[in-house]
């Protein structure tokens, strides 16, 4: 959290900001901790196994196949290189030919899953599953290579206790799967929501310690110090359209929550150029007034969207030269018209899934696209927008591997560019573990990550459920906003209403409104010891602080926070 002085005042400050780490006590120090490392390098040798290997029977395979079998008609056996032991399956003929290991779950348990995996040639998808009573748990995938092992990490929440087996599956059956350092560690949700509880007091929030002294340097002792929060540091927002422009208590609901929006579709191709060559930004350019004149930050939706369905409609006849032209054209307008006014862009749209552009332009349209981006706006993070990344393990096109291979593709044409992960966060029924363990492999990027659309089908469970992904999301050290997409319509959202038509919030609204008070620190009013000195916990974010002594009259300043890691004491003066 970096500090900085908004007003001249006529009291000395000394502002330090304490290791946030002391602030664990209780339960939460005694739960067992949550590793949220994970490696997106392939390695000569794998690493150690997460949890010491949990409930895995001979994790490293030291004590040759001791607790595995073979599974399906495959062949495994126990090998060693360069003093590494691991097993290999071989002679596979089916997919889900591989090796396996029987378990016993418990119900309502999250279980942490990772494993080491190498394949005898080529790179290939490996995806590790749990064949259950109640059905199949998928735990997550991995494109393994070989001559080096790279980490699948991932998760599940098992339904039943009972019975279990583990075994890995690989569409391709020519190549030989290697296995090694496997950990399955289970958590119970007392123990994952102290996980969430940690790291919220420590990504999120700082232990500040104040110090007023005069001008000659002397501690002020009994000074009344009064700390109250004027913006959150973390942003979290809703997408709206052109409906909000002339309704008044849509805009009250709306400005009254919320420090940043996307737009929902006024930005899009097929909203701003209906016809060839007829551009209309009308709607987005007073969305974006709008979004101004409330100091509610915006990021940019969408410039591209490879989904073939989704295009203007006179782009499909266009020739390949003809829609080259065209994308480049679009690509230059729209970023070069909203060019320092945004905080991000999201590039291209489910590029994971569709390949409309690619299959008209060539295998590299996708990274020309985002070079083109960065030479038009080189001063905000460029996104590649994703969906089923974090919501779904049985989507083996968007697994957090295949949005690495996608993203590392772009980056070989874009070196210099900034890039972002955005993930459109659309639920269902939420699989946490596995959404955290994805969280963890891409934040290994060091790259933003921003939830971009976050909704949940609409059913009983809906509100509980968005609870859920928002504490998950909030909580995990490497996600830095969200957004949830919830535009109100006359007819009816997306899929997820926050409100009625009144804007009386519905049980979806409650969970924003209940999540927002939580993650916002009240005012806190106290006096300075002996010493002048005064501490409070606080989330980060900006707060206005009001400073009253007995001799003195009172004063106030305004310090804003940038979310930077707490490295050092920061100190600051105002002089007289």
């Amino acid at each position: 959290m970096e500090i900085s002085l908004q007003k001249n005042n006529l009291i000395t400050m000394l502002l330090i900001l304490v290791c946030p780490d002391l602030l664990f006590s209780g339960f939460e120090a005694n739960a067992l901790p949550y590793d949220y490392t994970a490696s997106i390098e392939c390695l000569e040798t794998p690493l150690k196994p997460l949890h010491g290997g949990g409930i895995i029977l001979n994790p490293e395979l030291n004590m040759g196949l001791k607790g595995w079998q073979a599974f399906g008609d495959a062949k495994i056996e126990q090998r060693e290189l360069a003093g590494n032991k691991f097993v290999a399956v071989h002679a596979r003929n089916h997919p889900t030919d591989s090796i396996s290991q029987k378990l016993y779950l418990q119900q309502e348990t999250l279980y942490s899953f990772s494993a080491w995996i190498q394949v005898s040639e080529g790179n290939e998808a490996v995806a590790a599953v749990f064949k259950t009573g109640t059905g199949f748990k998928h735990g997550g995938a991995v494109v393994a290579e070989s001559k080096c092992w790279s980490m699948l990490k991932g998760g599940f929440t098992s339904d039943a206790t009972g019975p279990a087996e583990l075994y890995f599956e690989s569409k391709n059956t020519s190549i030989e799967i290697w296995v090694d350092s496997i950990s399955l560690q289970p958590f119970t949700t007392e123990e994952w929501a102290s996980h969430q509880d940690q790291s919220i007091k420590k990504v999120r929030k700082a232990k500040v310690r104040i110090q007023a002294i005069d001008k000659q340097g002397n501690p002020l002792s009994n000074a009344t110090i009064t700390i109250q929060q004027n913006k959150p540091g973390f942003p979290i927002g809703c997408a709206i359209n052109k409906n909000i422009l002339k309704n008044t208590p849509y805009q009250k609901w709306f400005t009254s929550r919320f420090t940043v929006t996307t737009f929902e579709d006024e930005m899009k191709w097929y909203s701003t150029e209906v016809s060839p060559g007829h551009e209309d930004y009308t709607s987005a350019d007073a969305l974006l007034s709008f979004a101004k004149q409330h100091n509610i930050a915006v990021r940019g939706h969408n410039v591209l969207w490879d989904d073939p369905k989704c295009q203007p409609g006179w782009l499909y006849s266009l020739s390949p030269a003809e829609l080259s032209s065209a994308v480049h054209k679009r690509i230059v307008s729209v970023m070069s018209r909203y060019r320092g006014q945004l905080i991000a862009w999201d590039v291209v749209n489910e590029n994971l899934h569709f390949s409309f552009f690619e299959s008209k332009l060539g295998d590299q349209a996708t990274p020309n696209f985002y070079r083109l981006a960065h030479a038009v706006d080189w001063s905000v993070p460029l996104f590649l927008n994703e969906y089923n990344t974090i919501e779904d393990s049985r989507d083996w096109a968007a697994t957090p591997a295949k949005y690495l291979q996608k993203l590392r593709q772009i980056q070989g044409l874009t070196r210099n560019a900034k890039m972002g992960i955005g993930l459109e966060s659309h639920f269902g029924t939420p699989n946490l573990a596995y959404m955290r363990a994805s969280l963890d492999t891409l934040g290994a990027t060091g790259l933003p990550i921003w939830l971009t659309e976050l909704d949940v089908l609409s059913g009983p469970n809906q509100a509980k459920y968005l609870e859920q992904i928002l504490m998950e999301a909030y909580s995990h050290p490497k996600v830095d906003g969200i957004v949830i997409w919830a535009a109100w319509k006359p007819q009816g959202c997306y899929q997820m209403c926050l409100t009625d038509n009144n804007f009386n919030n519905l049980a979806t609204g409650n969970v924003v409104d209940n999540l927002l008070r939580q993650w916002q620190s009240r005012a806190v009013s106290g006096l300075t010891d002996t010493r002048g000195f005064f501490e409070a916990t606080l989330f980060h974010g900006d707060y206005e602080i009001n400073i009253t002594h007995p001799s003195s009259s009172a004063h106030s300043f305004v310090v804003v926070s940038t979310n930077a890691s707490l490295q050092s004491p920061l100190t600051f003066q105002v002089s007289v």
